[in-house]
């Protein structure tokens, strides 16, 4: 017997699942990687970011994740460079899916039980999202929007249901608006540390803080 279609799969009927000591034997998450290209890359490098919105409420399988993610992989490997980017898979498959193993055999109708003892076995892993949701988010320079946008709009096609690709006004992977951002970073308030941001509050002693040091205050 093949896998089902996840059409079988694509709607949180049932309660989350996971795995645990009870539940053992569950196959590996396909998706190992979640965060793909320059991810070491400065935040000041990157300003521009674009996510993938689910608007439904459904389960995603860790199959389709893997798939989105190497397609977006790949389009802006060719179009960007894989230097040229930083894509982030931003939901993980937790949830167990289950299938009740039927034999599809001469016979089998002898040997099977039927809808007895139907409780399945686990068969893969599934990502619970809900509408309004970010599954994806892709940060890259200000002149590659085209391409991060292109990207996004092909990996879509791996997911089933509807998502919705929205252009961020915030700074990269930061909480805060570009405005806002660049006037943080020039007063001190902000450091960049990787690829997120510090924040220095006004707590501690003086001589650590790089507000004073930087004649703020």
């Amino acid at each position: 017997m093949g896998r089902r279609p996840f059409r079988c799969y694509r709607y949180q009927k049932n309660k989350p699942y996971i795995k645990s000591r009870y539940c053992r034997g569950v196959p590996e998450s396909k998706i190992k990687i979640y965060d793909v290209g320059a991810k070491g890359a400065p935040v000041d490098l990157f300003p521009f970011v674009a996510h993938l919105v689910c608007d439904e409420k459904q389960q995603i399988s860790s199959e389709a994740l893997e798939a989105c993610r190497i397609a977006v992989n790949k389009h802006l490997t060719n179009t960007v460079g894989k230097d040229g980017y930083h894509i982030r898979v931003r939901v993980h498959p937790f949830h167990v899916i289950r299938a009740n193993k039927m034999l599809s055999c001469a016979g089998a109708d002898r040997l099977s039980s039927g809808m007895r003892h139907s409780y399945g076995k686990p068969i893969g892993v599934a990502a619970r999202v809900d509408i309004g949701q970010i599954l994806m988010s892709v940060r890259g320079k200000d002149a590659s929007e085209p391409h991060v946008v292109e990207a996004i709009r092909r990996g879509k096609f791996k997911f089933a249901g509807r998502q919705k690709i929205l252009k961020s006004l915030k700074w990269g992977f930061t909480k805060y608006p570009r405005a806002e951002y660049v006037r943080l970073r020039k007063s001190g308030e902000l450091s960049a540390d990787g690829n997120i941001v510090k924040v220095h509050n006004r707590h501690g002693l003086l001589e650590k803080s790089a507000l004073y040091l930087a004649g703020q205050e």
